[in-house]
Parts: C-alpha cells; sequence; structure tokens
C-alpha cells in the first residue's frame, strides 16, 4: 500500500497513481467521470503548482467506502473582483489587522471538490453507507491530514459545490466549524424525452424565443464548426488557448487557471464521450466549446470567445443551441451550462440549480468574523427567462 499516511478508517494518497486497482475496484465510481482515475490524474499530471490528495475511507473491515479528492492551491485575494469583492475585501481588511491573512501573499486554499468544474464532484460515498456519519469523518480526515503533513500551511478550508437536496448532509460539518454561504447557481436545462432533434426543441419554445434563436443562427450562419480529435488537437491547442485566456482575464472569480493540454489526455481516455468544438471564421479560429458526456449528463466545460467578433457573430449564443443540439443527438437527460451568464442561459430554457459552499479559516477568531460575513453573500441575482411554451394536459 502506498498511502503516505493512515488511521483507523483513512487512508491518505498524494497521486491517483498511488491508489490500488484493488481500491479503484472496490470503490465502484469510476462510472461517474469525475471519480475516473483518467479524469483525476489528467489534471494532477497537467497542474504541477496544485498540490493534489486523496482521501480514502474505510470500514472496520478495511473495505473502502467513499474518496474525497482534494487540492491545495495559493489562491490571490486581490484578483477577486465581482459582487464578491467588497465583502473579500472587508474580511480582507479586517483579518489582516489581526494577521489573520498573510500580507502580500497568497492564501493557501485547501479544496474538497474540483477546482475547475461547478457541481458535487469532491466527494464519492457508496451505497448502503450513513452519508452524514461519512461526510463528518471526512471533515475529520482533512484535519488529520493537515496536521500530518507539517509543510501545509493551510489558512483556510474550502468545501464545494452541494445542491439543496444533499445540505441536510452535509450540514453536519458545522461541527467541525465550517460555515455555508451561497454561490452562483449552475444553470441546467432538462432535455425533453419529445425533443428527437433541434427542430423539436425551436418548435417547443414560445414565438419571442424561437424568433431570438432564429437570429442566432442567422448571424452565426458564416461560422464553419470543427470537432477536434485526438488526431488533430495539437494543431487546435495554440489557439483555443488563446481563447479560453481572453475569457478566464474576463472572469470575475476563478479558483484557477486550467491547463488545455489535459484536453489531450481526456479526448485520448474517454473519446467521443469529450466534446472539443471550434468555430472559425474566415479560416481563424474566433471560439471553442467544451464538455464531457457523464452518464445521462451533458456538462459544459470551459469555452473560449473571440469577445470582439461575439456580438456581431451571435459566437457564444450559438455555442448554447450546439451544446443543445449535442444533447439531443445523444439523448442525454439533463444539460449543466455551469455557473457564469445565468441570464443567457436561462433564455434557451436552462433554470438554477442553487449551490452551497462550505468555507473554514485555520484561526477561531478569524472563523467567527467569517461567519458574520459569509451570512450576507448571495449570488448575483438575474432576470430568469421563460423560453417554452406551456404545456397544455390532454
Amino acid at each position: 500500500m502506498n498511502c503516505f499516511s493512515k488511521t483507523k478508517n483513512a487512508l491518505f494518497f498524494s497521486s491517483v497513481d498511488e491508489i490500488s486497482v484493488d481500491i479503484w475496484q472496490s470503490l465502484n465510481c469510476e462510472k461517474n467521470k469525475y471519480f475516473n482515475r483518467n479524469f483525476l490524474k489528467s489534471i494532477e499530471k497537467n497542474h504541477p503548482e496544485i498540490t493534489f490528495f486523496y482521501i480514502v475511507l474505510v470500514n472496520e473491515n478495511q473495505i473502502p467506502k467513499a474518496l474525497a479528492s482534494v487540492q491545495i492551491i495559493d489562491f490571490y485575494i486581490d484578483t477577486v473582483t465581482n459582487t464578491f469583492e467588497f465583502f473579500i475585501r472587508q474580511i480582507k481588511n479586517i483579518a489582516r489587522k489581526i494577521n489573520a491573512f498573510p500580507n502580500k501573499k497568497p492564501l493557501q486554499l485547501l479544496i474538497c471538490g474540483n477546482t475547475f468544474v461547478s457541481g458535487e464532484h469532491g466527494i464519492f460515498i457508496k451505497e448502503n453507507y450513513n452519508k452524514k456519519i461519512v461526510v463528518k469523518e471526512i471533515a475529520k480526515a482533512i484535519l488529520h491530514l493537515v496536521r500530518t503533513k507539517k509543510e501545509l500551511k493551510i489558512d483556510a478550508f474550502l468545501l464545494k459545490d452541494f445542491v439543496n437536496e444533499s445540505l441536510f448532509i452535509t450540514d453536519e460539518v458545522k461541527d467541525y466549524n465550517y460555515h455555508p454561504f451561497s454561490v452562483e447557481p449552475n444553470m441546467l436545462l432538462k432535455v425533453d424525452e419529445n425533443w428527437s432533434s433541434f427542430d423539436d426543441y425551436m418548435a417547443s419554445m414560445k414565438t419571442k424565443f424561437r424568433v431570438k434563436a432564429k437570429k442566432a443562427y442567422q448571424l452565426s450562419k458564416d461560422l464553419k464548426t470543427e470537432d477536434i480529435t485526438e488526431q488533430n488537437i495539437v494543431d487546435f491547442l495554440p489557439e483555443i488557448t488563446s481563447l479560453y485566456q481572453k475569457v478566464a482575464s474576463n472572469a470575475a472569480f476563478n479558483l484557477g487557471n486550467f491547463n488545455l493540454e489535459t484536453y489531450k489526455d481526456f479526448k485520448e481516455n474517454f473519446k467521443e464521450n469529450y466534446i472539443l468544438k471550434t468555430f472559425s471564421l474566415d479560416g481563424k479560429i474566433v471560439g471553442f466549446l467544451s464538455g464531457i458526456i457523464n452518464n445521462n449528463i451533458l456538462d459544459a466545460h470551459f469555452v473560449g470567445i473571440d469577445y470582439q467578433l461575439n456580438r456581431e457573430y451571435a459566437i457564444y449564443q450559438r455555442m448554447l443551441y450546439n451544446y443543445i443540439e449535442i444533447a439531443i443527438d445523444n439523448k442525454l437527460k439533463i444539460i449543466n451550462f455551469g455557473r457564469t451568464a445565468s441570464e443567457i442561459k436561462s433564455s434557451v430554457g436552462a433554470e438554477p440549480q442553487d449551490l452551497t459552499m462550505y468555507l473554514r479559516h485555520k484561526k477561531s477568531i478569524t472563523n467567527k468574523i467569517l461567519k458574520l460575513f459569509l451570512q450576507r453573500v448571495q449570488p448575483t441575482p438575474f432576470q430568469q427567462k421563460f423560453p417554452f411554451k406551456t404545456k397544455t394536459s390532454k
């Protein structure tokens, strides 16, 4: 066994490769691609600036029952520039007065979850185990990890992103002085089982939104789409990386920059289940989209856009419709468009799925101050659109 530490009910690993095949088979978690060793290894390999750990909980017979994915990042508070900014700066100003946050240094943040994907992708629990107990055991194991690894100088702990239905379980971490707060929702579109083509989707829309969709296709008619494959991805990487960086630089809140070299591994490991598509104008790439088919769900991942051409050619809106086409063609049930740009996503039919994170500072006084501010954090409001016709009962 290659774990660097263990307790009576937890094993600790610093790499995916250290986890034995027997453990993976016993967990039986890899049908979910976010807990597939190839997915985790790809992210680990291509982000050397992040420290990775994996916690495997075992039962009284030493049989694995849960997996937690942990990353440690350097988080620069001064880079936050959205509506979260005022809250962050208030905390920073007070906390620095009591020497809680390092001055002119990044905050060392321990994250249980996936740094680059929103959703419940940090903790996997096998069936028939008490999830409330398991979640508390993970919180305890994280503390053991930090105490064991003396070189870690963790300032704060973040558990991300939990849907409302899970909160009766995850609220157990309040016993370990974590404080919940709401973040931007995932925007989900349920794919109607009667949509056998994109035309069916269009037919289900109210006139106003159908006209908007047709206009987007008219504006984007000169865009040429092309699938990125395992064979040609090397040719596309420089251009799509440049486009991704434009989007990332405009983002108001980022936990880290994604290395697009990871896409090579994703295409190699997941083939057609990892979606990469470019949008070109006169031979120049002006946008790309990415996503993964995870069971019956299409999760939209990162996109890249030439903002100077976006409005004229409706690049982003066309991408949203392309995700819908992909989901219908693959007979999927849900599209998770992810966070950000909630209003335009709602205009194509997506609805918000609330998400909660839990944060804890290592210093008890700062943590109490943190609780007061986190209670005031609310996602950015947006106007929800309702593009579909009202269904009439037969």
